[in-house]
């Protein structure tokens, strides 16, 4: 019962693999993107996992778990009991924060409870989401919404011509006849030659009875303002409607803070509660580690246990590096790897043992100096008594598997094999694209380009950053370094286009898609697709789109069917009448090259550049191949792409651009280290092309070749937004102040 034993597995591109895992150990999965690394960890072992765990349930919850299917294997032996921790963002609502996430709330909730003064009440009035503790204004989301009438109103319009922008405000609407039968207006006059007191009655007038309405008005029909009206219909918590017209309301709404509680969500009897001069907003306000000092700070002996306990859950979220958040920060507003090294630091406070972690590249977003921190943290799961697995591609994570399991030798068809499994010290002589990794020498820029002008930021003071002044050089490659949330992205995405709007910043943010888009249609290459279908067949193209006559009747075309769960996330399931392929099945008979349609948009989209006529599409994807994209299909959604890969898909619509300021985000987000050098490739294809380029990165081969770096901290929060060094690899290497120039050091040295 050592070892977790697989046999013969064959999900997605596995090639009938068996292995045998250890367990109460550290085993690092590697492999370039695509080759088989999450269809073995997460969509075999743990699926197969979490699937057995559900199976134990009674049918009443099971029905409202996520279904795992069978995974494709002929069998997996002496599994434990799963924790998957992945990059999936927290999400959640307004009434989510990193408080009620970690329950550190909970715990502070109760320390007020018991030593603040005076007591208000137990720990459940402390709570904004509890009516007793919550603000009546803004019902404890500390904001309030009100409708902006510059956007609700065309005053160039009558309320007979449609003045009202809003859904069933506008002519032949039901809500409009509460205003035009009213009595109050002339509705064929222009809003704009409304007087004061019709535009105020309009506007804001309370629920009455109109004293000479039309004859259509309702005896019992009562008047009210359309302000007061859409925020009664539409804003209230509790409202049924604002669900149904969330677009609508976006663009008609302004979210400002609650004037009552300022922000503070609670009600002004809970905020008079108080310990050392703090209320417990005041708490929450507070970064983690001035809130962990001020804790202990409290002097009390009766209520010690609570005390401690507060001090250990604050002290683990430092130990991952998250110093710098605070306590009401909404969990909708965390990156990926702050979301998961929240829910690692959830898993140390549990005393469970002889459970399966399964960890999904925990290094992301995270500087060499945070990433000691979290092996920190594996190693302590690991020496409780558990078993881990990762997914990774980082060079210090992979460093520290006590076993490593390298996939390839490629990506997608090309992929699905056991490369080398070993120690580390071995895994140089690994015939594989990670063994070749390791194996080279390490280099850096000795022969830096030199700047063609400088962009200015000057008294830069937003958020952490503390007047600062940086000059950064023009036509060339610049790299902003620093420890997560020291102030990089602060100063490049945010500062520095309030001084250069011209810039370009090309980002990891979800596309503004729908479900329906998917890779061909981002390329515009979905109707030459169609086309060739239809050509071949002499059939309409229409047929072979998931959006119109060939969508499967049941799904609609997307390939799945949703399950709303109510109070859970949904969830998606294969559609069982087209099996995922989104087409109608008599669809599938018309192919070209002995291909149906479902068979093009599985592939991936370096079997497309063999499979296609050269002059088709050989531009779009041979730059996808030069940035890694090789093993994505063509049908895949965009919806379901990782922030790495959205950000190199965005990245291949500037290629063919001149002069202009690119901003990256951590571009090698997720790619394997081999894969980096292609990136870096563009990278210099893109600047000699006159273009300047500025790429906040953590990534020590990427740093290594930049022209110039500006450092930024020295650490994360208050203790950062300081510029720690300007200048180029070489001086980087020299300098004693910065945590990125000790880490480079050891990275070239191969340590």
């Amino acid at each position: 019962m050592k070892e977790i034993i697989i046999t013969h597995a064959r999900q997605n591109n596995l090639k009938n693999i068996s292995l045998r895992i250890p367990k109460n150990k550290i085993t690092v999965f590697t492999g370039v993107s695509g080759s088989g690394k999450s269809s073995l960890v997460f969509e075999t072992i743990g699926a197969e996992a979490q699937r057995q765990i559900n199976e134990t349930q009674n049918s009443f919850i099971r029905n409202r778990l996520q279904h795992f299917g069978v995974p494709n294997v002929d069998k997996i032996e002496n599994l434990n009991v799963p924790f998957i921790i992945n990059q999936k963002r927290l999400g959640g609502n307004a009434r989510s924060t990193v408080g009620t996430a970690t329950d550190i709330y909970a715990s502070l909730r109760l320390l007020f409870s018991r030593i603040g003064e005076p007591f208000v009440g137990y720990s459940n009035v402390f709570s904004f989401n509890n009516p007793q503790g919550m603000c009546r204004e803004c019902e404890g989301l500390g904001y309030v919404q009100t409708v902006n009438t510059e956007t609700l109103f065309d005053k160039n319009k009558s309320l007979n011509e449609g003045a009202i922008k809003f859904p069933t405000f506008q002519p032949g609407g039901w809500r409009l006849t509460r205003y035009i039968h009213s009595g109050y207006f002339d509705n064929d006059k222009k809003l704009k030659d409304f007087t004061q007191q019709e535009w105020e009655l309009l506007l804001h007038a309370e629920e009455h009875t109109p004293k000479n309405p039309d004859k259509q008005w309702g005896k019992t029909v009562k008047y009210k303002g359309v302000i007061p009206r859409i925020e009664n219909s539409f804003l209230k918590k509790d409202s049924k409607e604002n669900i149904t017209r969330k677009d609508t309301l976006k663009k008609v709404i302004i979210t400002k803070e609650c004037p009552v509680c300022k922000g503070q969500r609670l009600n002004s009897k809970i905020l008079s509660c108080k310990i050392n001069g703090r209320n417990i907003a005041d708490c929450t306000a507070l970064s983690i580690d001035d809130l962990l000092h001020f804790i202990r700070e409290i002097p009390s002996e009766t209520y010690t246990s609570v005390i401690l306990e507060l001090e250990k859950k604050l002290q683990n979220l430092l130990d991952v590096g998250l110093q710098y958040l605070s306590l009401d920060r909404q969990t909708d507003t965390l990156s990926g790897g702050e979301s998961q090294r929240i829910k690692m630091v959830k898993q140390l406070g549990n005393s469970l043992l002889d459970l399966l972690y399964i960890f999904d590249e925990p290094s992301i977003g995270l500087h060499p100096k945070d990433i000691d921190h979290i092996v920190d943290i594996i190693r302590k799961i690991r020496d409780k008594g558990n078993t881990v697995l990762i997914v990774e591609h980082d060079p210090d994570l992979i460093k520290i598997a006590d076993l490593i399991i390298d996939m390839g030798p490629g990506s997608g068809k090309n992929g699905g094999e056991i490369m080398y499994q070993g120690s580390f010290k071995n895994l140089k002589n690994a015939n594989s694209k990670t063994g070749s990794y390791f194996k080279k020498e390490r280099s850096y820029n000795i022969n830096p380009r030199s700047a063609k002008g400088f962009l200015e930021i000057t008294n830069g003071n937003l958020h952490n950053l503390k007047n600062v002044n940086v000059k950064i050089p023009t036509g060339i490659m610049t790299v902003v370094t620093g420890v997560a949330g020291s102030g990089k992205s602060t100063l490049i995405n945010k500062v520095l286009p309030l001084f250069y709007p011209q810039v370009t910043v090309v980002d990891q943010s979800v596309f503004t898609a729908s479900s329906r888009s998917n890779l061909l249609t981002y390329l515009n290459l979905s109707n030459t697709v169609r086309k060739l279908f239809s050509t071949t067949n002499n059939v309409s193209e229409k047929l072979f789109s998931r959006n119109g006559q060939g969508a499967c009747p049941n799904c609609k075309g997307l390939g799945v069917e949703k399950i709303d769960l109510a109070f859970m996330d949904d969830i998606e399931q294969p559609c069982e009448v087209c099996n995922g392929s989104g087409f109608k099945p008599q669809v599938l008979k018309y192919e070209y090259q002995e291909k149906n349609i479902a068979d093009i948009m599985n592939m991936t989209v370096l079997e497309a550049l063999h499979f296609f006529p050269k002059t088709c599409f050989e531009h779009e994807f041979s730059l996808l191949i030069k940035l890694g994209l090789d093993y994505l299909t063509l049908g895949q959604r965009l919806d379901s792409f990782s922030g790495g890969e959205r950000q190199r898909l965005k990245l291949t619509r500037e290629l063919n651009h001149t002069n202009k300021i690119i901003i990256l985000d951590e571009p090698s987000t997720g790619l394997h280290p081999i894969d980096n050098e292609k990136l870096l490739s563009f990278f210099q294809e893109l600047v000699n092309k006159g273009n300047t380029l500025i790429i906040i990165e953590h990534n020590l081969d990427i740093i290594a070749q930049a022209d110039w770096i500006i450092d930024i901290g020295p650490g994360a929060g208050k203790l950062g937004g300081k510029i720690v060094f300007e200048g180029t690899v070489e001086k980087l290497l020299s300098s004693n102040d910065s945590a990125t120039s000790i880490y480079l050091k050891k990275h070239l040295k191969g340590k």
